[in-house]
């Protein structure tokens, strides 16, 4: 195998890993704040199932899509792409509904 051959499959396989961890965050996000995919399909003005091809990664995401699902959260588009960040919303979206609780 030649090098570029190499450097061309590890860049396939890096940029799957991203984009499994873009549709993760979006489908963690989007439990965590107790939406249902229809509505988040609503909101991006795509059907149900136009939403599932998405949430389950045969559709890849374009910037512009992604940029109103995460306008939609009220996030930034990078917390998608890194689960650290994600995770940091979710605690803060958490924090928030136990002390509205009390």
């Amino acid at each position: 195998m030649k090098l570029t051959e190499s450097v061309s499959i590890i860049c396939l396989s890096f940029q799957l890993v991203v984009i499994e961890i873009i549709y993760e965050n979006i489908e963690r996000l989007r439990k965590v704040r107790g939406i249902t995919k229809t509505k988040l399909a609503k909101e991006l003005d795509i059907s149900l199932q136009g939403y599932r091809h998405i949430a389950y990664g045969n559709v890849r995401l374009d910037v512009e899509r992604l940029q109103v699902i995460a306008k939609f959260f009220n996030v930034e588009p990078a917390i998608f792409f890194n689960t650290e960040l994600t995770e940091n919303v979710i605690k803060e979206l958490l924090l928030k509904k136990e002390i509205s609780k009390t």
